[in-house]
């Protein structure tokens, strides 16, 4: 799987990508609404080696990074999770390095892995599940056509505490139609 738009490129993650990765994840303040914090570049490579290797196989994780083109730099990454075969659904959460927020490159990137999930996967349905308190991330998948369809109270058990947990969604038809 490789995947571009106008100012990226978008491929499987490898351990090749570690130094870059550990840059932006490592950041506790600007990734305060992710799940991993990697402590070290060891802690990187366990991560990327803990990805399915093969796009499309359900009850996995895949991981893509994104590219900047002219940089020819990792500024984020994409997990895609593929659920059970049947339900042709998945589950996504992005990460952007901080230095390229608010300049669109996060829209970009998911709406061309959006894309690629509709239009050659042919999948029926993609969520995201995010922090109620995560208000960038809750526009970004507003501007692109998902809408909430529901909001958890304490539901998740994060770094010692019980967190809400907001579900945003859209169906491949919506996606057509925007």
């Amino acid at each position: 799987m490789k995947l571009e738009s106008k100012r990226l490129e978008i491929c499987p993650i490898n351990l090749r990508h570690k130094e870059e990765i550990f840059e932006y994840r490592k950041d506790k303040e600007a990734n305060k609404y992710q799940s991993w914090i990697p402590e070290n570049l060891e802690s990187v490579e366990a991560f990327i080696n803990k990805v399915h290797p093969k796009v499309d196989v359900p009850d996995t994780w895949f991981q893509v990074v994104i590219i900047e083109k002219k940089l020819g730099k990792v500024i984020g990454d994409i997990g895609i999770h593929f659920l059970e075969e049947e339900s042709q659904q998945v589950d996504i959460g992005y990460t952007l390095h901080q230095s390229f927020q608010g300049k669109g490159y996060a829209t970009e990137a998911v709406g061309r892995v959006i894309d690629y999930l509709f239009i050659d996967l042919n999948k029926h349905r993609i969520t995201a599940s995010l922090d109620p308190e995560n208000i960038k991330s809750i526009q970004l998948l507003e501007r692109i056509g998902f809408r909430k369809e529901a909001y958890f109270k304490e539901s998740l058990w994060i770094d010692g505490k019980w967190v809400d947990d907001i579900i945003y969604g859209m169906l491949k038809k919506e996606w057509k139609n925007r």
